[in-house]
């Protein structure tokens, strides 16, 4: 019987799992995670203003791991042994003929004075910091920004960030506070989101003048401070900090020999087979692969590369050829809680619509579809 271990239980790992399931009912799948849960990232923009609770976004996949027949592990990963086929964890060691990779980046923190910021996309109990801190605001200022890494164009995750600047400038508009409450946005790169095209930079920009957002555009930043955000452009005052720092890898991976692209994320060909490694795959954010420096860091293109790294570690361990390769595509709405800017971008085409209210009921649906399978 194959043995397959898969590392971590975000979009990534639970789109490998369903694939490998679907392709071979008799694979001894095993996930390897420190919790059997689900966090739902896209909707943590939706918790400060209570349209949804913690316990709406944290999916126990006990009934899922059941229905596939598939075991758990909890524990965390600690490193690797024998070229992979041994996964080490906090409990215990676990061991494979086969092994994904799907276990998620980590910011990297090292401006000066980035504990006084909040990282929103670190999950439930930061959003929920933000919720509390902005209902405990009587006025002031809040910045919210990004930044990249630099070895690794393609590992930022800014789309949120603009999710939660326009959903807490409709938040406070619908409190009567934002004309007490100031917000602003600040970014390295003077036409920020420019991996969503020129003409998706083009709307979020004019929606922020719309907003009355101000913006602090174009210069390195500095660090933090409690009530401060410094850039080489100068600095600016901030009640509340939000900042999404650049992705790197897991601290993890450096107990190991997997090699390594110069932003720190594990690398990978075309078909998400790890380089000079057997049957081992990566899949996610863990992952640096080739494609064009605006290929996304998202929910949708971590699924794309699951289903192919799965159907590809399968067709090497029966002796076949791994040739499946992942559709690189950027597809997300930037939602603003009472509607939503639909933008997509592949190899041969980019399209940013206006925010219509439609797109919020289509982000809101597709939660609801997405999850069903996991609940």
């Amino acid at each position: 019987m194959k043995r397959i271990s898969i590392i971590g239980t975000g979009f990534a790992a639970l789109s490998a799992a369903r694939k490998l399931r679907q392709l071979d009912r008799q694979a001894e799948i095993s996930v390897i995670a420190p919790r059997p849960e689900l966090i739902f990232l896209p909707s943590l923009i939706w918790l400060p203003s209570g349209m949804r609770k913690a316990e709406d976004l944290r999916i126990p996949l006990q009934n899922f791991f059941a229905r596939n027949a598939i075991r758990f592990h909890a524990g965390e990963a600690t490193g690797l042994e024998n070229g992979g086929r041994r996964v080490l964890t906090s409990a215990g060691p676990v061991d494979n003929d086969g092994l994904l990779i799907a276990c998620g980046g980590r910011f990297i923190k090292k401006l000066p004075g980035i504990e006084h910021a909040i990282t929103p996309c670190e999950g439930i109990a930061a959003v929920e910091r933000l919720r509390d801190a902005v209902k405990g605001m009587e006025g002031g200022t809040i910045a919210l920004g990004f930044a990249g890494n630099p070895h690794e164009p393609s590992a930022m995750r800014g789309g949120p960030i603009f999710e939660f600047l326009f959903g807490l400038d409709t938040q406070l508009r619908r409190e009567g506070r934002r004309e007490r409450i100031k917000l602003a946005f600040f970014n390295p790169m003077p036409n920020p989101g420019n991996r969503l095209g020129e003409k998706a930079v083009a709307r979020l920009l004019g929606e922020m003048q719309r907003r009355d957002i101000a913006t602090h555009l174009g210069h390195k930043l500095v660090g933090f401070e409690k009530d401060k955000v410094k850039t080489e452009g100068g600095e600016f005052a901030a009640d509340l900090i939000v900042f999404m720092p650049g992705l790197t890898g897991n601290a993890w991976f450096d107990a190991t020999d997997l090699p390594r692209s110069p932003g720190g994320l594990i690398k990978a060909d075309a078909h998400c087979r790890v380089e000079a490694r057997e049957r081992v795959y990566v899949a996610g954010d863990a992952g640096s692969f080739p494609g064009p420096d605006w290929m996304p860091k998202q929910a949708h293109m971590a699924d794309l590369q699951a289903e192919a790294a799965a159907e590809n570690l399968l067709s090497e361990m029966k002796g076949g050829v791994a040739d499946k390769t992942f559709k690189v595509e950027l597809l997300c709405i930037v939602d603003s809680l009472d509607s939503g800017m639909l933008v997509k971008r592949t190899p041969d085409s980019a399209m940013a619509l206006p925010p219509i209210g439609l797109m919020h009921s289509a982000k809101a649906f597709f939660e609801s579809w997405y999850l069903r399978r996991y609940r």
